[in-house]
């Protein structure tokens, strides 16, 4: 990529067209620290429009009362326009976001089609009415779209993300107002462009790149009829706060503090690798991450250096050289708010086994080396907080329960992991930990199964029938009284 993309459009209702004001956003290259883009930013009369033109879609347009089959012909379009720039979609969040190239083709811009692929395909066999017996007369309950929905999403997955949230709610046939970092700016507009050339009708989806006071204002929009949000803890209860005022709905997809669990008993030539990809995939700026590994103290020393020994062999470079596994943070803000953590994991007494600092053959960018700690307590602040970089901590136990017990405390409950050569055992323990996910030797995640979290790591659930759930009020419909 080269040179500055400059727009000087937003994508509101389903049309390019001027912004309200002359607020621009500047999209900087985590990797060379140099403006590569400059946007509108949406401000709130911008939102405003957006929802009047939700609203109106929603309460007189077409698009809630087609067909469910006339939706999934449109929305097939959208997903192969969007699809076919997979290739585009992923360099360039890869350049905006710092994501290894490989990952963000596969995961940045491949996933969010898979995404919208399962619901297209899911929503026909779904339950959209079913009759149940009532007090003498039959009962309809029938499935309808909540409304209008604001989408307002991470920077790290911006894609994934967003079609996590677009794919089911578009399919329920509710009308959208996305909302994306100001860091994605850029690769936003592949959305918006596509959505317009497949035809969406008239105000079904706006695509807004704005910053945080945007977003509050649109999450207290009383246009808006269900919040979808994924970020940190503390924007997720702001959040929630501001749809409160309307008893709007909410989805919250927050953070995690995820932990794997290798028992006495696991083969290390399988478990390592299987678990090397989930514990700073996107170079440690992903929710999922398991980023708290316990080890029993029979074998700690043994899987400490094993660690060790994949975290130097790490490729740390240009996101967009396909040799690299690890990239920068996305912005100067962020890798001092990782370094401070690293300083206060050493200030605490955790011993530094690789990495902790700024690599010496990396003049620009945003980067810090992998960083792996032993020697931690889960009282340790790099054991609690969710550090949102590539830094991962080992603990000790000394039994299966404790095991479970240091797993489950914590504030997070969204992801995680067992090995164990012995299947069942590994089962019995997953099933005993209070997360909305957990791996048996591996990890991952599936579009056809609910994901979400518990305690702080969010409400609600994302992919899956539930997912779609998510997006539809029941309604009851008792029939006249049979004879």
């Amino acid at each position: 990529m080269t040179g500055i993309q400059t727009k000087d459009t937003l994508f509101i209702g389903g049309a390019f067209v001027a912004p309200a004001t002359d607020h621009t956003i500047e999209v900087v290259a985590p990797a060379t620290e140099q403006v590569i883009g400059r946007t509108p930013e949406a401000r709130p009369q911008d939102i405003d429009r957006a929802v009047a033109a939700a609203r109106s879609a929603f309460d007189e347009g077409a698009w809630p009362r087609m067909a469910l089959a006339e939706r999934i012909e449109v929305l097939r379009r959208f997903l192969g326009l969007y699809a076919a720039r997979l290739q585009e979609t992923g360099t360039l969040i890869a350049t905006e976001v710092g994501s290894p190239i490989q990952w963000s083709l596969r995961a940045q811009a491949g996933a969010p089609a898979a995404i919208l692929d399962y619901y297209l395909t899911m929503a026909p066999d779904f339950t959209w009415e079913r009759e149940v017996p009532g007090a003498g007369r039959p009962v309809v309950v029938r499935q309808e779209p909540v409304g209008v929905v604001a989408a307002i999403v991470a920077w790290n997955a911006p894609h994934f993300i967003s079609f996590s949230k677009l794919a089911p709610a578009l399919v329920a046939g509710c009308t959208v107002v996305l909302k994306v970092s100001p860091e994605n700016a850029l690769s936003s507009y592949v959305i918006a462009e596509a959505a317009a050339e497949a035809g969406l009708p008239e105000g079904v989806l706006s695509v807004l790149p704005a910053d945080r006071e945007p977003s509050a204002y649109l999450s207290r929009h009383p246009g808006v009829d269900k919040v979808a949000f994924t970020g940190s803890v503390a924007a997720g209860k702001a959040v929630m706060a501001s749809a409160a005022a309307n008893l709007a709905r909410v989805t919250l997809e927050l953070g995690g503090k995820s932990a794997a669990i290798i028992l006495d008993d696991a083969d290390l030539d399988r478990a390592v690798p299987a678990l090397m990809p989930h514990l700073i995939p996107n170079n440690g700026q992903v929710c999922v991450s398991m980023t708290r590994v316990l080890a029993p103290r029979s074998r700690y020393q043994e899987i400490v250096d094993r660690l060790a020994e994949q975290f130097r062999a790490m490729v740390v470079g240009d996101p967009l050289d396909a040799s690299t596994t690890v990239g920068p943070l996305v912005s100067e803000r962020q890798r001092e708010r990782v370094e401070g953590y690293i300083a206060q994991g050493i200030a605490e007494g955790a011993r530094l086994v690789v990495g902790g600092g700024r690599p010496a053959h990396l003049a620009k960018g945003w980067y810090v080396e992998p960083t792996l700690f032993a020697d931690v307590d889960n009282t340790m602040t790099i054991a609690r907080e969710e550090i949102f970089g590539p830094v991962v901590v080992v603990i000790p136990f000394e039994d299966d329960d404790d095991a479970v017990r240091i797993s489950n405390d914590s504030d997070y409950g969204l992801h995680g992991s067992v090995f164990s050569a012995d299947e069942q055992r590994a089962l019995a323990i997953a099933g005993r930990l209070r997360t909305g996910n957990v791996g048996v030797n591996g990890g991952g995640i599936s579009f056809s199964a609910p994901f979400g979290g518990y305690k702080k790591s969010g409400m609600g659930r994302e992919f899956g029938p539930e997912g779609l759930q998510a997006y539809l009020e029941s309604k009851s419909i008792y029939a006249a009284a049979r004879p």
